[in-house]
């Protein structure tokens, strides 16, 4: 071995699949959200998640080492708490709970990954359309359980996006909002909440509608926040001063993007936005590696669909009249990039 080289990165990064299934079995299994009632002693843990003895002390102890937990004292009496991270964002209960998107990643997509190179080799979705045939939006939305668990994955997965963009657009001179795929009308709800001089529509498949209008009621925004249902493929886009798409675009091929963008353009009044928030690829390409392993995630899932950088995007809004272009930080490695009719 040659001196200096050091293994630990490719060893971590090789076995990074251990620490990921630690913590989504700990979110299947409501353990952040038990600690939030009280902390807990190893013995208690296994009682009230109803483990095998031999699952303690080694799964609180690695969520304690992986920064998850929190432990009193060491030995069967010690105590084990959430830190705040895992209390805000892991228990169910707490309105900033993202674990519906790790929920889904252990439900369907951990194992979908196992066919990684299969994907690689043969450029064909891994997920339920590989042994069905269907689409794989076909099967989710045939399916009312797993459609509200994906609504509620993509909630937690874009929650601190939406409330960035709501903070940091400028909507001083705009008036309406149209959320295409607006899923549960989180965008929507926030953008409202945020500014009430904005009106705000969530458009999504008349099967999301039910869903999407529950949680505007919860939010008390009915006033000025409106579910519509309809195809983004086979209806007009709502008219509206500013269209978002939240992790919509990375979802199709070339031809699809370029199709919605064409149709977000024509449903923009001269001066209107339209905005795409994803994880947006680094333009070199070399920075931003969550956005490149979401952009091979849809591989799995779809085969022909990508994601993209803020140049791609552009890129295709320049062929069909769009002007002015920015690119917004948000959340981790996401952005939104803005263009301008």
């Amino acid at each position: 071995m040659m001196s200096g080289l050091d293994p630990s990165h490719i060893m971590q990064v090789g076995l990074g699949f251990f620490a990921s299934k630690t913590l989504l079995s700990a979110v299947e299994l409501e353990l952040f959200t038990k600690l939030a009632r009280q902390p807990m002693t190893g013995k208690e843990i296994a009682a009230a998640l109803q483990l095998n003895p031999r699952a303690i002390p080694d799964l609180p102890d690695a969520l304690v080492a992986l920064k998850f937990l929190q432990r009193e004292g060491d030995g069967p009496d010690a105590r084990y708490s959430n830190t705040p991270e895992s209390a805000f964002f892991l228990d169910r209960d707490s309105p900033g709970y993202i674990g519906g998107i790790l929920e889904m990643a252990n439900a369907r997509l951990y194992r979908f990954w196992a066919d990684l190179t299969e994907a690689l080799k043969t450029g064909m979705p891994q997920n339920e359309t590989k042994h069905s045939g269907e689409p794989m939006f076909t099967k989710l939305y045939a399916d009312p359980a797993r459609l509200e668990q994906f609504m509620n994955a993509m909630s937690g997965i874009s929650a601190g996006n939406f409330k960035e963009f709501a903070q940091k657009f400028d909507f001083s001179t705009f008036k309406t909002l149209c959320d295409v795929g607006g899923a549960t009308g989180q965008l929507s709800c926030m953008v409202a909440a945020a500014h009430p001089h904005m009106r705000c529509t969530s458009f999504d498949l008349p099967e999301v509608v039910p869903i999407a209008t529950r949680k505007i009621q919860q939010a008390g925004l009915t006033d000025r926040v409106t579910a519509v249902g309809g195809n983004f493929f086979a209806d007009p886009l709502p008219k509206a001063d500013v269209i978002t798409m939240g992790m919509i675009l990375h979802d199709w091929n070339l031809e699809t993007k370029k199709l919605l963008i064409r149709k977000a353009y024509d449903a923009l009044p001269p001066g209107g936005a339209f905005v795409v928030i994803e994880a947006l690829i680094d333009d070199a390409r070399r920075e931003n590696a969550f956005g490149l392993m979401m952009s091979l995630n849809m591989l799995i899932e779809f085969g022909d669909a990508f994601d993209y950088s803020g140049s791609d995007f552009a890129d295709w809004c320049r062929e069909v009249g769009f002007r002015d272009f920015r690119i917004i930080p948000l959340a981790g490695p996401s952005s939104a990039a803005v263009a301008y009719k």
